[in-house]
């Protein structure tokens, strides 16, 4: 039995006539760019997190690069992030010419973790990038208490995260100053190629961002900022818009596929060195469901023999990246996020898996350990 990693055929399929529909109808419209479709995808998003608004972009990255845009940051400012994540993160940040300021992450959510944080704000800090990795919401309430009366702005990288929730019931996005989405195909909410979304609460921030996704111009041609060629296509958002209405139904699959891999797997933590997924507050959404090991290489080769397909996010921490200086003497140490990268593994999660799928894993890692 092959088990695989991701199968987006399990959620398109069900799905094709609907989808077949949706970018036909771009298609006899001829309305490629902006258009209905955005526009209508925009407020169906904002709705489903919370949020006062949504500006669909062109990528997760450049949501992200447009946020740190939107706020003014660039050379002399530093924002602060985590160093265990996909490197557009940081990337944006060195774009700008900012600083990316690298604090540890939480050993348990491989979130990034306030106490780390507070000691690395100074007088340049300008915003704080939290991401919700692998679908479990960053702790936002302890990070706005450390910039509470300060101008730092807390920028919510949910990428990961769409639908998840906080322990008091907040939507990803929707509690920042603005949230920052990807719908790459392998996302929970993916579209047919690259895609992002944005989100605020502030409707002047929303009215900027609508701005610079279109170099600048509130009327064409006349152009009142500096902004680039962020816009989502109107074929992404009609196949966006035909998905989100089943996004709670994959997410709570997802949930489920969790669980059930944690009953089959929670025995072997207590006599082996093997750590499952732990959830804190709020609902965590399982973008994916990563357990840590020290055995992890040993672990993945069998798995791949016995066709389990796995992914490893991340093997090298954005701190150690050559790109930002790495190696030097005055290289950080952040060893949280350093072991994290010698120990994580991804097991497969996504919608559809069936119970036969699910106790393959089981298995196969249960015989791993069991049997030396």
């Amino acid at each position: 039995m092959i088990v695989p990693f991701n199968d987006l055929n399990r959620i398109h399929s069900p799905l094709r006539s609907e989808l077949d529909g949706a970018w036909k109808s771009v298609v006899d419209t001829g309305g490629f760019i902006q258009g209905p479709h955005v526009s209508r995808f925009e407020e169906e998003f904002a709705r489903y997190c919370q949020s006062e608004g949504a500006v669909g972009v062109s990528s997760g990255t450049d949501a992200l690069l447009m946020a740190l845009m939107a706020l003014g940051i660039g050379p002399g400012d530093e924002v602060i992030t985590t160093p265990f994540t996909f490197f557009a993160t940081a990337g944006v940040i060195h774009r700008l010419g900012a600083s990316p300021v690298f604090a540890d992450i939480d050993p348990t959510t491989f979130n990034l973790n306030p106490e780390d944080v507070a000691p690395r704000i100074t007088g340049k800090t300008r915003a704080i990038i939290a991401v919700h990795l692998f679908g479990q919401m960053a702790n936002l309430s302890k990070l706005k208490q450390l910039i509470e009366g300060t101008e730092i702005h807390l920028i919510e990288d949910a990428a990961q995260s769409v639908g998840a929730e906080d322990g008091q019931g907040n939507r990803a996005g929707s509690v920042g100053t603005v949230g920052c989405f990807s719908f790459f195909p392998a996302k929970n909410l993916g579209a047919f190629g690259d895609g992002g979304g944005m989100t605020t609460q502030d409707p002047k921030l929303l009215e900027q961002l609508r701005i610079l996704r279109v170099h600048g111009a509130k009327k064409k041609y006349f152009h009142e900022t500096v902004g680039g060629n962020f816009r989502l296509d109107a074929i992404q958002a009609a196949i966006l818009r035909v998905k989100l209405p089943h996004l709670e139904k994959w997410t709570e699959s997802r949930i489920e596929n969790a669980r059930a891999l944690r009953e089959r797997l929670t025995p072997l933590e207590t006599a082996f060195p093997i750590c499952l997924p732990k959830e804190g507050e709020g609902r965590h959404v399982y973008n994916q469901f990563v357990v840590r090991t020290p055995l992890r290489d040993r672990l993945r080769e069998v798995c791949e023999q016995k066709g389990i397909q796995t992914a490893v996010y991340y093997p090298k921490a954005l701190h150690q990246q050559v790109c930002f200086g790495f190696p030097s003497e005055s290289s950080e140490v952040l060893p949280e996020a350093e072991k994290a990268c010698k120990e994580v593994v991804a097991l497969p999660i996504f919608p559809g898996l069936t119970e036969q799928e699910l106790d393959r894993i089981g298995e196969v890692i249960t015989e791993f350990y069991e049997q030396g």
